[in-house]
């Protein structure tokens, strides 16, 4: 395979706007329920997932023992990695294990170490902790998987201890700090897996455009809440730079540049990835005001209470009448809101049809992504287990 330089990945299509997709959307929610996908167990997900846990768990070992020899009190910073990056589903390390398996056949990496590849995979859940933990600085955010957010339990920490000076302020640098280290440490565990040079140099391009991209796709969100790239099109260019290609389009890349693919099974992963990766993250966004606290380890209210502009947002906005809104204006982004306020916001989100239309975008989305897997030159298991991803990530509740 010709390297691939980052300006060119970071050509790679758009997913279609809004009024590209408007005459497409009937009954695709129900035909995607309709096709089932593959047992689980077909796809061997949870042996991927334990592999990629144990990699993990190796290195983060490795990694207390020496922040512990330098000094006892920086424990808790590789803890929290730990923490953040050892909760969480590992999607993008089984996208990109799925695309290694189903390419491994096509190229020069036919010969990498199993074993290797699934360390080099699992740097991935370091660049998803490292955009987490940042994100939640950004926006506040409270909880993250049913415990404090990186930066509340550092304040918390500096309030028990009696230390001097802001705790809010210490919470936020600490929790900048750990984002930076765990984004250092996802370089190294790549570096490190024992994937052979060449294949490390193939999966370079890739993994820096990704991570250009994801922060790239963090500044995007930020300029949005301030007012910048209004609209339906405007959530979707964050939605797809901050969180959709580094989900699943470059996790697939990352694979089959391991394996060593030509550009035909490259671009097969752009056509799963990027609807794909759409619609996991529209799923997030409903999740994130509809979702059960219980099963999503956060408050409903609280993607309402920070004010995210979300394509359901958006669509609300596009689609209220003059008192919707006022509420919209008056509620979102308002710390000091209770849940029976957001709750009203929520019967706007439904009652304008902004819910309805976002679940249609996910099922086209998924249907989209599917088509592609089944069309895609990958090895039958793979596409089989990419199947089975793809409706896992698209139709969850946490």
């Amino acid at each position: 395979m010709q390297p691939t330089t980052s300006a060119a990945l970071l050509a790679g299509r758009h997913p279609a706007g809004l009024g590209d997709t408007d005459h497409m959307i009937a009954g695709a929610q129900q035909r995607e329920t309709a096709r089932l996908a593959p047992p689980l167990s077909v796809a061997d997900l949870d042996r991927v997932r334990a592999a990629v846990a144990e990699a993990l768990t190796d290195f983060l070992d490795q990694q207390r023992a020496t922040l512990a020899a330098m000094d006892a009190s920086l424990v808790p910073v590789v803890d929290e990695v730990r923490a953040v990056a050892e909760g969480g589903k590992k999607l993008r390390p089984s996208f990109a294990y799925w695309g290694w398996r189903g390419a491994r056949g096509q190229g020069p990496g036919a010969g990498e170490d199993e074993e290797a590849v699934l360390r080099a995979v699992a740097a991935l859940e370091f660049v998803h902790a490292s955009a987490l933990v940042h994100d939640d600085v950004m926006d506040a955010a409270g909880t993250r998987r049913g415990r404090p957010s990186t930066h509340v339990g550092f304040a918390d920490r500096h309030t028990g201890s009696g230390f001097s000076g802001d705790q809010e302020l210490f919470g936020v640098g600490a929790a900048i700090l750990v984002g930076d280290l765990a984004l250092v440490w996802s370089d190294e565990l790549l570096r490190c897996s024992g994937i052979s040079e060449a294949a490390l140099g193939r999966a370079r391009a890739v993994w820096d455009t990704m991570r250009t991209e994801v922060t790239a796709g963090q500044y995007l969100d930020l300029l949005r809440a301030a007012g910048g790239l209004p609209g339906p099109d405007g959530a979707l260019t964050v939605a797809r730079y901050k969180s959709a290609g580094y989900t699943v389009q470059r996790p697939l890349q990352l694979g089959v540049a391991i394996a060593g693919a030509g550009p035909r099974v490259v671009e097969a992963c752009t056509a799963i990835g990027l609807p794909l990766g759409e619609a996991f993250q529209l799923r997030d966004d409903l999740l994130g005001v509809f979702g059960d606290p219980e099963v999503t380890g956060k408050s409903a209210d609280d993607d309402l209470r920070e004010g995210k502009q979300t394509l359901l947002v958006a669509l609300a906005a596009e689609a209220a009448d003059g008192a919707g809104r006022t509420l919209l204006d008056e509620l979102l982004g308002n710390p000091e809101a209770g849940h029976e306020e957001f709750e009203a916001l929520r019967a706007l989100l439904v009652s304008t049809g902004a819910r309805d239309r976002v679940e249609e975008r996910i099922a086209l989305g998924a249907a989209r992504a599917r088509e592609a897997i089944a069309e895609a030159p990958l090895a039958d298991d793979a596409r089989k287990a990419l199947d089975a991803l793809a409706v896992a990530a698209t139709s969850r509740t946490a």
